[in-house]
């Protein structure tokens, strides 16, 4: 399943958290990550999935 995650994580930042996390605070941060620029989003949802 994590590499469905990191694949995730790669095309949609946000939908990789989410299916790490759900809807928590680590969800919202990540999509405001992704709206500030692709790579942040990307580098925190690696982070996310990689530490849990």
């Amino acid at each position: 399943m994590d590499i469905i995650r990191i694949i995730f994580a790669v095309l949609l930042p946000p939908l990789g958290v989410f299916l790490q996390v759900g809807f928590g605070l680590q969800f919202w941060l990540n999509i405001l990550l992704t709206l500030c620029g692709y790579i942040p989003g990307i580098i925190h949802a690696m982070w996310i999935i990689a530490r849990r």
